[in-house]
């Protein structure tokens, strides 16, 4: 099992780095991103829009807060849910409960077909993945389901990691132009950018040896 996340988590790494199709898969977690500014503004009485998604892995949530708390907390929620989704991905699967991933999975994109989702790019995405998803959920077998559940799960892991740390790098060589991390040190006046950018990043690789740390426990105790 061990070898095998190993595999998966390789196998997304590279996948990532393809043009195109590499795309294609990592909007996964701009969309759990996206989902992740959603719900919060949800939970702290705010209103959504709609979310965007672009071909070029970048995404946006439109949403309306009444008071400053609920805006604060939603410009910090996209990150550390992909980072947490990614953590929950690896503990599910520990717990050999690999349905659930892609029960979540199929929920978050059938909600945000539903409601949230509305720019062109975002649809045609968003129906394409579900159908090849519903398709494999339908055909296929308990082992091809096991892997997609893990491929996800290594997809998401890469990509919480990654997408932090591009924002950390960007709050440092264009502070006005790193997305959350900027928002976030407009909202706080004396906190920089910089420091939302990292923050962002540690809090990723917080959760990724979380989850790491249990899978490769889970590992070592079926190996016994």
């Amino acid at each position: 099992m061990k070898k095998k996340l190993i595999l998966f988590i390789i196998f997304a790494v590279l996948l990532t780095q393809m043009p195109v199709i590499g795309k294609y898969f990592s909007i996964v977690n701009t969309l759990i991103h996206e989902t992740g500014h959603s719900l919060m503004a949800i939970i702290t009485g705010g209103k959504v829009q709609s979310i965007s998604l672009f071909s070029n892995t970048e995404g946006a949530t439109l949403a309306s807060h009444r008071f400053w708390l609920g805006s604060f907390l939603t410009s910090a929620a996209g990150y550390v849910f992909s980072s947490f989704t990614a953590f929950l991905f690896m503990v599910l699967i520990y717990k050999r409960r690999s349905g659930y991933v892609l029960s979540i999975l199929l929920a978050i994109l059938v909600i945000s077909l539903l409601f949230w989702v509305r720019n062109l790019f975002g649809l045609f995405w968003i129906i394409t993945i579900i159908a090849a998803f519903s398709w494999v959920l339908w055909k296929g077998s308990k082992t091809a389901l096991e892997n997609l559940a893990l491929f996800f799960a290594s997809l998401l892991l890469v990509e919480s990691i990654t997408s932090s740390f591009e924002i950390m790098y960007l709050s440092f060589v264009s502070p006005m132009s790193a997305g959350d991390a900027t928002n976030l040190a407009k909202a706080t006046f004396i906190i920089p950018t910089q420091l939302w950018g990292i923050i962002f990043f540690l809090q990723s690789l917080f959760f990724a040896r979380l989850g790491l740390k249990r899978y490769f426990k889970s590992s070592r105790t079926n190996n016994k």
